[in-house]
């Protein structure tokens, strides 16, 4: 096996397109405001799917430049750098569409799909949590149910947490599909189109990822088809295998380079009010305090770069690595959320004010350990999976 070195020049040239993208495209103001509306700007998504970016999570032959995650997750940092504007709603089509769909579509959703999403065209939202069930993913209490001819699927139930079911086409949707069969053996994944009949949304208040608006969805007595299983009719009660397989080994590096892209932009936020904000005859980043700080933030986060490529180069090659990326998640939120409260700290009372993005990387940063399967969790993977317990 290759080993792991320094990413390549294509990924270098495509993190360049997308900076020169972000300076047309991202300025100050205007994300201020799309974050504070809560809006997300899907003509200019469309103009940063025009660069080709979602289609790295997607083979060429379905119109993608095949799949590269390493540089997916480059993909991800670089917007992220700026904001969540943009970086959220790329991680809802690159990663929840166009890495599930290619692992696990059936030949039918990868051709009628996946076209789509390597183009930017489609959103996918999780429906995945539920009012009841967090982390425990194996107890959802949403049902499927097949109708007496067979030519439906019936679900009803409720999910929360779907960011984003206001304006994606689909809801990739945990249910339980067989009322009798054992734990792990009765789920199922269903692609449930927005749209349909008994779909109902209600807002979510809440702080953080202002990128879009938060949803509890509720389901009564939606139907849908078989062509609706992920995975087609051999999907169906397979569903746990395949949350669990690489698609979710994914899904936690994708919120460790959120995180890692906002630490970056809280730390250059805060050098650049050190060298012009002066206290005591000098700018404060001449007082040693403030220098350590900023020192022991940029090493800290170097070693995020390192665990979190590490682990993304391993997924990349499809090498077994849920230890790995769990201790990237882990590693990279954790320290990241340090580095931008702390740089937060060195702002004083402007950290707190809104005229600086300060206020909401620290808003971002927050959810990052939560989200996407919490610290806890995944130090309860790390100690099962390497043969700690």
């Amino acid at each position: 096996m290759t080993a792991f070195s320094e990413e390549s020049d294509d990924i270098r040239m495509m993190r360049d397109t997308i900076r020169r993208f972000i300076a047309d495209e991202l300025p100050p103001e205007k994300v201020r405001q799309w974050d504070h509306d809560r809006r997300f700007p899907r003509e200019v998504f469309q103009r940063l799917a025009a660069l080709g970016v979602c289609g790295l999570t997607v083979d060429e032959q379905y119109g993608g430049l095949g799949r590269n995650i390493v540089a997916a997750i480059a993909v991800v940092e670089e917007l992220s750098r700026v904001s969540t504007t943009l970086a959220g709603p790329y991680i809802h089509c690159a990663f929840y569409g166009g890495v599930n769909i290619s692992e696990k579509g059936s030949p039918e959703q990868k051709q009628a799909l996946l076209p789509k999403l390597a183009a930017g065209e489609l959103l996918f939202a999780y429906g995945l949590s539920e009012p009841d069930v967090g982390g425990d993913l194996a107890s959802v209490t949403t049902t499927a149910d097949r109708s007496a001819d067979g030519a439906r699927i019936i679900v009803n139930g409720a999910k929360r947490w779907c960011t984003m079911a206001n304006v994606a086409e689909y809801i990739y949707c945990l249910v339980r599909s067989d009322r009798s069969a054992p734990r792990y053996r009765n789920l199922s994944l269903i692609l449930v189109p927005t749209d349909s009949p008994g779909v109902s949304l209600k807002p979510i208040e809440h702080t953080g990822i202002g990128y879009a608006e938060t949803f509890d969805v509720v389901f009564d007595n939606v139907e849908v088809t078989e062509a609706a299983i992920v995975g087609g009719a051999q999907g169906w009660n397979q569903g746990w295998p395949m949350l669990v397989g690489p698609a979710l080994d994914v899904e936690k590096l994708e919120i460790a380079a959120m995180t890692y892209g906002l630490a970056h932009a809280a730390l250059s936020t805060v050098s650049q009010y050190a060298q012009e904000r002066e206290q005591f005859g000098k700018p404060i980043i001449h007082h040693q305090a403030v220098g350590h700080t900023l020192a022991d933030a940029l090493t800290n986060l170097q070693a995020c770069k390192h665990m979190l490529y590490h682990a993304a180069w391993l997924a990349d090659r499809k090498a077994p690595c849920s230890v790995e990326t769990s201790m990237a998640k882990l590693f990279v939120t954790e320290t990241c959320e340090k580095i931008v409260l702390d740089c937060q700290k060195i702002m004083g009372a402007y950290g707190f004010a809104e005229e600086y993005a300060m206020p909401r990387h620290v808003r971002d940063i927050l959810l990052m350990p939560v989200i996407g399967g919490s610290s806890n969790i995944q130090r309860n993977n790390i100690s099962k999976r390497a043969g700690l317990i």
